[in-house]
């Protein structure tokens, strides 16, 4: 068991700790009033309670029952689900981190204008972001406690200027149960039919005391999930498409046994071949005649070093990576949250929450590409079948494979407490104010495969270690002495507020109360990163600076504050029409300021019909990352061509931030009808606008290396050969527009002899989505199309059918990504259709009696594998990590047992 992987005593005894002191602890909790459905609640969009389908803005709303007939128990599970969401950053995507910062981290991307510009909320309150400086701000969905979900509300109008300008994709609110009373067990376990990406769950949840009768309500819930790994070589569509005859030129050069490259001079290299020849090798019968050659090809040493002649060189072998990586990592979650409230008198009560949860997921990657320089003939002489005497020296590019498969633990620990008083002043204005404190600590730990690069380099120039095979067994202790286990990046980020919130009412007019709510709320962010003393050395075999040149990674520590004040405004001015405005000022210390309305309509012609829009701006400030980020270094995810060296390769990066950077910002507009054909039923249709300005990113390294004159200070070129190290520096780098459609359906028939039946969907059609990639660069359309790093399908959809029937119920459900036309970045690559992406599945339930009940299903019911796609910019290929699922099918089987 790996250390990562271990029961996580401690966070388990703290809140196990907590849970027997949960009747002291407060918590926010809503009372359920006598008449429900005239409850005016707060809807996410909105601080001024109202009528649930009253708001103007449109929001979707996930409630817990549906969750569980997904069969999904995490909440980056779920936004797979949402039409809205696109190119979420998921384990898949995560894996492909070659910069070493951000592995762990699960974030929602809503529009997919990115991850740093969708909003996650705890019950309409902030978290502290994933910890890890990276390209990427957001809460880690790691940390969201999925057993305590009662419902989740997704805000797809961007920009809200109640919770942060920032959300300009949208607002993505998880809302955990309230008021609630009595025993709660559920254990879930599934397994996949090919093996790997097993997983168990168990949750607990309790609470005790009514609000309105005892005063006060408890709640607890304590969630434990484990997942297994899943290894490429257990599955199927991975083998059925090996790079050489799929995607060749993403073959690396580095295979096992190891490439020799020689000198880059014609003579020097001329001699070299004039010995290797001399000692009696030939190839195929033939003489050696490149400068990249292998000795051991054209066998080399499948399944995952292949002999590649279109690509690495006719008498050279590659190295197919995903024949040795896993595509799915092992994971162990725990998450314990507890709300409380307890009423002091005169309608005011104070309420606490405290949120600790620990997610610890293993990354495990092929072996280290590795490159050594400056090698001799007599060095390796011994590990060959025949000497060869030259005195020039050469390169050997291998796999480091016995130092093992690359493996990283990364360690998220987040938390967070709440305290807060709610009640009502000045007659019927209510009043809400708050302390939070939010924390994530992130722990990066190199459990093998990493080695200490420069006596490794040593020890191969000595003759000790073989580049070609196995080394002899008296170097395995010398071996086992480079392996680095390191905690090499330690990161820590906190978000403490103060907030403060009025709401009532200013009078009346024709269509009723005149509603306004103003609030303020004070932030304070921070960021600290910690590298390893190791990763300060620059020695550490792959993740190092290969040029030698740059400054070592430095400790940051970064804070600042963030004030913030608006007011909203409802105005019924007719009882078919409403007004609904807001306005919200920020100031971010060091940044500057900003000033963001918001203005939406809504008109009800007849009680069936709503008619809505909105328009308002966003500004999303600069990330700590962005701005402070130590400059780190890995590898290109994409296989990119230089033309200047001729190559297809992954060729090293720097990531630098820029403290000059200018804030985002944006525009949206959105409008639409909602209408109930009967009165079970609802239809919408919302038309949806975003555009970005001064958009914060980096120059892709392939759009550097495709204008290499124009772009000639972000290439560093080896003076040897011209081999290029890419400069990755954030800047403002242009717009994006896009625009869309979103539908939702709802139907419920009445009960019937043959059961109740019913009907839910939800789609988003994208109009167009254009980015550009730099100020000089044209707009480009990524809609139906991969495009540098993504895929934003034209049409998404989610739809499930239930039926009941007393006790059963049964539920079968479809997502589906539409057809896009694929990465043609490769040489000859003519525009080809990747398929549309279309799964199926099936779930039952039954309720034995009122406290037990179990639930089983299939997920990916069809076996679907992820269609097959040429995209270069993720590690993992032939097909798109982002939005497929390479489990397969999957098998779940729940059990639930409540106590009242």
């Amino acid at each position: 068991m790996t250390r990562a992987s271990k029961p996580s005593l401690t966070i388990l005894a703290r809140a196990a700790a907590l849970a027997l002191a949960a009747p002291a602890l407060l918590g926010h909790a809503v009372a359920q009033d006598a008449a429900p459905k005239l409850e005016r609640v707060e809807i996410t969009g909105s601080s001024i309670k109202r009528l649930e389908g009253e708001q103007a803005l449109p929001v979707q709303t996930i409630k817990r029952e549906e969750i569980a007939k997904a069969g999904v128990t995490t909440a980056a599970e779920l936004l797979k689900n949402i039409s809205a969401a696109a190119a979420n950053l998921g384990d898949g995507a995560s894996i492909s981190d070659n910069t070493g910062g951000q592995r762990g981290f699960n974030g929602a991307n809503l529009r997919g204008v990115g991850v740093s510009s969708t909003l996650v909320l705890l019950n309409g309150r902030r978290l502290a972001n994933f910890a890890s400086p990276g390209d990427s701000a957001g809460v880690d969905l790691n940390s969201i406690p999925a057993g305590a979900i009662q419902r989740v509300e997704v805000l797809k109008d961007g920009a809200s200027a109640i919770y942060g300008t920032d959300a300009i994709g949208g607002v993505i609110n998880f809302i955990t149960r309230q008021d609630y009373q009595g025993i709660d067990m559920s254990a879930y376990a599934s397994g996949t039919q090919e093996g790997g990406a097993g997983k168990r769950t168990f949750t607990i949840s309790g609470g005790t005391g009514d609000l309105q009768r005892d005063g006060y309500n408890v709640f607890a819930t304590l969630d434990v999930q484990a997942l297994d790994s899943l290894r490429s070589t257990q599955r199927a569509f991975i083998q059925e498409r090996p790079l050489a005859d799929t995607v060749p030129y993403y073959l690396s050069s580095r295979p096992y046994p190891g490439n020799i490259r020689l000198a880059s001079s014609a003579s020097a290299r001329a001699e070299q071949l004039a010995a290797i020849n001399a000692a009696g090798y030939t190839f195929n019968g033939k003489p050696y005649t490149q400068r990249t050659l292998n000795l051991f090809a054209p066998a080399c040493n499948p399944p995952a070093s292949v002999y590649a002649p279109t690509q690495i060189g006719a008498e050279a072998c590659g190295y197919d990576y995903m024949a040795d990586t896993e595509i799915y990592p092992k994971s162990d979650k725990t998450s314990f949250l507890t709300r409380g409230v307890m009423s002091i008198g005169e309608g005011r009560q104070v309420f606490g929450e405290v949120l600790l949860a620990r997610a610890d997921t293993e990354y495990v990657l092929s072996p280290n590409p590795t490159t050594l320089s400056g090698m001799s003939w007599s060095a390796v002489n011994a590990f060959l079948p025949k000497p060869v005497s030259n005195a020039r020296t050469f390169e050997i590019r291998f796999r480091a494979k016995e130092l093992g498969n690359r493996t990283n633990e990364v360690r998220s620990d987040a938390n967070r407490v709440v305290v807060g008083t709610t009640g009502t002043v000045f007659g019927d204005w209510d009043y809400t104010a708050a302390l939070s404190h939010a924390q994530n600590k992130v722990a990066d730990r190199y459990v093998d495969g990493y080695f200490k690069f420069n006596e490794l380099l040593d020890a191969v120039r000595a003759g000790k270690i073989n580049p070609f095979g196995p080394s002899p067994e008296s170097s395995r202790g010398l071996i086992d002495s480079l392996r680095v286990d390191d905690v090499a990046r330690r990161s820590e980020g906190t978000t403490s507020g103060l907030d403060f919130k009025l709401t009532g009412s200013l009078g009346a007019l024709e269509g009723g109360d005149i509603g306004l709510a103003v609030g303020a709320e004070l932030r304070r962010e921070t960021q600290k990163f910690t590298p390893s003393a190791l990763l300060i050395s620059n020695n550490i075999g792959g993740d190092r600076d290969s040029t030698g040149t740059s400054p070592a990674p430095q400790a940051t520590s970064y804070g600042r504050n963030i004030t913030s004040a608006y007011a909203e405004i409802s105005a019924p001015l007719t009882k078919q029409l409403e007004l609904q405005a807001a306005l919200r000022a920020d100031h971010y210390e060091k940044v500057g300021s900003s000033v963001n309305p918001k203005l939406g309509l809504r008109y009800q012609p007849s009680k069936a019909v709503v008619i809505r829009g909105s328009a308002g701006t966003g500004f999303r400030a600069p990330t700590f990352s962005e701005l402070y980020r130590p400059t780190t270094y890995g590898t290109s995810p994409a296989f990119l061509y230089d033309a200047v060296y001729d190559a297809f390769d992954q060729y090293p990066t720097e990531k630098i931030a820029n403290p000059n950077l200018k804030p985002e910002k944006s525009r949206q507009l959105s409008f639409g009808i909602a209408f109930e054909p009967s009165s079970t039923s609802l239809v919408s249709v919302d038309y949806w606008q975003i555009h970005k300005t001064d958009v914060i990113s980096d120059l892709s390294g392939k759009i550097i290396l495709e204008n290499a004159d124009r772009y000639a200070s972000y290439i560093k070129r080896d003076p040897a050969d011209d081999y290029p190290t890419l400069v990755l520096r954030k800047e403002n780098q242009g717009g994006l527009k896009t625009s869309g459609l979103d539908f939702e359906a709802r139907w419920r028939s009445a009960t019937t002899e043959a059961g109740r039946f019913g009907l839910n969907f939800s789609g988003t059609y994208v109009m167009n989505y254009k980015r550009q990639f730099g100020a000089d660069e044209p707009y480009l359309e990524n809609a139906g199309r991969f495009l540098q790093d993504q895929v934003i399908q034209r049409w998404r959809h989610r739809v499930s059918a239930d039926w009941d029937f007393g006790p059963l119920s049964l539920t079968l459900a479809n997502s589906y990504f539409s057809a896009y036309t694929d990465d043609s970045y490769l040489p000859g690559t003519e525009p080809r259709q990747v398929k549309a992406y279309s799964l199926w599945d099936l779930s039952g339930s039954y309720r034995f009696n009122d406290r037990l009940s179990v639930r089983a299903g299939l997920q990916n019911l069809l076996n679907t594998a992820p269609p097959f796609s040429n995209q270069s910019y993720y590690f993992l290929s032939t097909f798109d990590p982002t939005y497929t699922d390479p489990r397969g099918r999957n098998f779940f089987v729940s059990l639930n047992y409540k106590l009242r």
